[in-house]
């Protein structure tokens, strides 16, 4: 059992990871800019995107071990490194400040073909975090079920699941929130984990979008209808939005935006076979027993709803 500072807790992930640090026995602590009133946990108000706002928060108090799950919620230059890579950092600096042992931080798995500016932000947060002093954790999660969930209201409504290509360009294997709070959980003091930088695929198989349609559609017992949208419509939007974006920081956003579907369309978040130059479904860890199928057949069932916030994407 430990002393576990969390950062990021009132996200979707990091309430899992709360509830299954706390059923660990851990003692946690949640540094907050505002108090949900609903976390297993201490919480601590602190401005985390502020260089001191940790210390300030926490005082003379310590902890064991950091676990990060900070992300920023669009991708876009200016959220992706203030949060991204600023926000981690400054949690870095006070945990060794503090005399933590381990950070566990919370990365995501397309930082294997970086093209994108969030990702490079994560990026340069992994490469300070294995120069620091403190044991490491970087975890690499694939597809989160929130991020599939995007459909489910188009396609109840009687609309077509929408597909890039011939739907089988991606596949994954998407992982539940309480899957992986279990998996940030289990790295806090898991010793093998240790200075390791691990992927975290959810139970396979890996799924294309074309078997999420699938899927979707049996589960409301209908035949699948889905229509298909070349991905080279969001790289040409990319292109036309930078050109206006010289004049108009909002199209500027919207060209990164274009970007970040372009990408999300068309690889998969999966192990990357660097040697082989493919995505290897095999290689890619599977945690955890949370199906997807399951997952779609709850939401239908109105026994949990979906904030997809920023991160929906087909």
């Amino acid at each position: 059992m430990a002393r576990v500072l969390l950062l990021g807790a009132t996200g979707t992930i990091g309430r899992a990871a709360a509830t299954a640090l706390a059923g660990a026995g851990h003692d946690v602590v949640c540094a907050l800019r505002r108090d949900p009133g609903d976390l297993p946990a201490e919480v601590r108000l602190a401005d985390v995107t502020r260089p001191g706002g940790l210390a300030e928060a926490m005082g003379r108090d310590g902890a064991d071990a950091v676990v990060s799950c900070l992300g920023s919620r669009t991708g876009l230059p200016q959220d992706a490194w203030a949060v991204d890579f600023d926000a981690n950092r400054h949690a870095l600096d006070w945990a060794e400040a503090a005399g933590a042992a381990r950070m566990v931080y919370l990365s995501a798995i397309c930082v294997q073909k970086p093209r994108l500016v969030f990702q490079h932000a994560k990026m340069t947060m992994e490469a300070t975090l294995r120069a620091s002093r403190l044991e490491h954790v970087i975890l690499r999660p694939t597809a989160f079920f929130k991020s599939l969930s995007g459909q489910i209201a188009r396609v109840r409504a009687g609309r077509r699941f929408l597909l890039f290509g011939d739907g089988r360009l991606t596949a994954c294997k998407p992982i539940s929130d309480r899957d992986l709070g279990a998996v940030l959980a289990r790295a806090v003091t898991e010793p093998g984990w240790a200075r390791r930088t691990l992927p975290v695929g959810g139970p396979g198989p890996a799924l294309t979008p074309l078997d999420q349609a699938e899927t979707l559609f049996s589960l409301l017992d209908r035949a699948p209808a889905v229509r298909h949208v070349p991905p080279g419509l969001l790289s040409g939007a990319a292109r036309a939005l930078d050109v206006a974006g010289r004049l108009s920081p909002g199209l500027a956003a919207r060209a990164e935006l274009a970007r970040i579907g372009h990408y999300y369309a068309t690889e998969s978040m999966l192990v990357w076979d660097a040697a082989a130059g493919r995505y290897d479904a095999e290689a890619t860890p599977e945690y955890g027993a949370d199906t997807l199928r399951d997952h779609y057949a709850r939401v239908l069932r109105g026994e949990v709803a979906v904030d997809l916030g920023d991160h929906a994407m087909f």
